[in-house]
């Protein structure tokens, strides 16, 4: 292909710019320019209670001092363990002003995934949600963690709520529980509570500042393949992407915006439309620690939403609830959904109850993550991912030599190179060398085929990868859980399709001679050493599994035998 005709370019929507400049800076002066900018408008808002851009950027510099204070200094890593909340974006940004790096994690992982992470990055402060700080500090001694700091979600709430928790009815104990812990937290690293981190004096202005090609994040994935590992993504990926966000959607009006924080802030799509797209227009960010139905359409009355990114199940689950309860979205001009396939029903339910658009988007977490998305307008076409982003190439090369191209319209393994691609995988230079490509390019894994305009559809995944909810799952994380049960000799894990779009996990298990198939001793196992996510939603017993001439499973086999044999039905249940 003519990478220099960018054949794509003729289908972005009116005032979409066909060529890309990346600003200049980094993720800590777009911040500052919103203060400055929007300094007495709301910045974000958590069950009700305000933080204007002026406190919020206050609050960054004094969390800033305080982590200096516990030794944070330019290039170290901090992990935030942390869900939705306004201590999650002041602790991202205070981490980035010192020149340091962040490391997002879910906290809703198992002491087994974190410790893998920890150990992998080597953070030596950790800002964590209370409920989780017992399970940082349980951490091996051997793990470089000095000081954690502890999150308690229910002080950022307004007065109003916090009081509401503390009546002695059964509904506010158990609610007040869910959002934090009433036992005293304890432990062999420093403790310290986020409330001090903010008593110290703002960072002084002069203090150095991170500059565009420094490392902003570690963002954990499982890539193409196996055990997930962290992508550097730098301040000028991150702030690329972010621009190329707001070009992409020109009918944004800056200081006006209301972006809806369901996605989690720990998760690649999340981070990117929340913590850094969502600052750099100015808008309110409503937040959420996790999604319901419920909170959402009573948010929506007081702040209503104009953007919402989104998966394809809480576009379905909004929708729904809001026709139940006749609740009123059409304040929802823009909708984003990504990392799963979007029903073209689920775009025609939306866009009836909202009148505005939804599109879908492409990208992975080595593209910060977006790489490419669906015209906000006339020219889009459904059932593809898009057409490539500003300032973003594409090749569709044979995935067994990615030096030779494949001709237009024949199915290839698909390259991205741009501003937002990363910088390699964490301490693993040759998966780097794998994945990074002369001049730029991104094995994605994925096989796509690309129509003469540009549009690109997904046909085959080179990764066996499983995305199930918007998240990555890696087969062989499951199956080492699986075979480390006494009655399990073997495991092959796989996804199969739902009819609403994304996966299910599922695994075909070899059982020890005399053992009898349990699905449910099987999944409480999984669920001690793996997210709820991870635990298969089927399990199925086998004889033996495919394998190639050198002995390797042939998952491709085994999904397809499933999908075959209908064995969905048998061992099903809700794992989450």
């Amino acid at each position: 292909m003519d990478l220099a005709a960018r054949p794509w370019v003729e289908s972005y929507a009116p005032g979409v710019p066909r060529s890309f400049d990346v600003p200049e800076g980094t993720l800590s002066d777009l911040l500052d320019a919103s203060v400055r900018t929007y300094r007495r408008a709301t910045a974000l808002e958590f069950f009700g209670a305000p933080t204007t851009y002026g406190d919020l950027g206050d609050a960054v510099d004094r969390a800033a001092a305080g982590l200096r204070s516990l030794g944070v200094t330019a290039g170290s890593r901090v992990a935030l363990v942390l869900p939705n909340c306004p201590q999650h974006i002041i602790a991202f940004y205070a981490v980035l002003r010192l020149g340091a790096i962040v490391v997002e994690h879910n906290p809703l992982y198992t002491d087994r995934e974190l410790r893998h992470q920890f150990e992998d990055h080597g953070a030596t402060v950790a800002i964590v949600w209370d409920r989780v700080a017992p399970r940082v500090q349980s951490l091996p001694a051997d793990i470089p963690v000095t000081a954690v700091v502890a999150v308690d979600l229910v002080a950022a709430m307004p007065a109003s709520r916090r009081l509401a928790l503390k009546l002695p009815v059964r509904r506010a104990r158990e609610a007040r529980e869910a959002l934090t812990t009433t036992e005293k937290l304890t432990g062999p690293r420093r403790l310290v509570a986020w409330r001090d981190l903010l008593r110290h004096r703002p960072l002084p202005s002069g203090h150095p500042r991170p500059t565009a090609g420094d490392t902003a994040v570690l963002q954990y994935t499982s890539g193409t393949t196996g055990t997930p590992k962290g992508a550097i993504l730098t301040h000028r990926n991150l702030l690329a992407n972010a621009a190329q966000g707001r070009a992409w959607v020109p009918g944004l009006e800056a200081g006006r915006e209301t972006v809806y924080a369901v996605l989690p802030m720990f998760h690649a799509y999340g981070l990117t439309l929340c913590l850094t797209f969502a600052m750099s227009i100015g808008a309110k960010l409503v937040l959420f620690p996790r999604f319901d139905v419920g909170l959402v359409l009573d948010a929506a009355v007081k702040s209503p939403p104009t953007f919402l990114p989104a998966v394809p199940p809480i576009y379905e689950r909004l929708a729904a609830g809001a026709a139940e309860r006749g609740a009123d979205l059409r304040s929802i001009r823009f909708a984003i959904s990504g990392a799963m396939n979007l029903p073209p029903s689920t775009v025609e339910t939306w866009e009836a109850a909202t009148g505005g658009y939804l599109i879908e988007g492409y990208g992975l977490t080595e593209t910060s993550p977006v790489a490419a998305g669906n015209p906000i307008g006339p020219t889009r076409r459904p059932g593809t991912v898009g057409v490539p982003f500003p300032g973003t190439d594409v090749r569709i090369v044979d995935p067994e030599d990615p030096a030779r191209d494949r001709p237009p319209g024949e199915a290839g393994e698909l390259l991205i190179r741009g501003p937002q691609v990363f910088q390699g995988y964490w301490r693993r230079p040759d998966e780097t060398r794998a994945a990074l490509l002369d001049g730029g390019w991104f094995r994605t894994g994925d096989i796509v085929s690309m129509d003469t305009q540009g549009f690109l559809t997904i046909v085959d995944r080179i990764k066996e990868l499983i995305i199930t909810g918007g998240f990555n799952v890696a087969p062989s994380e499951v199956e080492d859980a699986l075979t480390a049960h006494p009655g399990v000799v073997d495991a092959a894990v796989v996804g199969l399709p739902r009819a609403a779009g994304g996966e299910d996990v599922a695994a075909v298990v070899v059982l020890a001679d005399g053992a009898t198939l349990d699905v449910d001793s099987l999944r409480s196992h999984c669920r001690d050493a793996l997210a709820a996510y991870k635990v298969p939603r089927t399990i199925v017993q086998a004889e033996d599994l495919p394998r190639s001439l050198i002995g390797k499973i042939l998952r491709r086999e085994v999904r397809t035998q499933l999908l075959n044999e209908g064995s969905r039905a048998e061992g099903t249940g809700d794992s989450r």
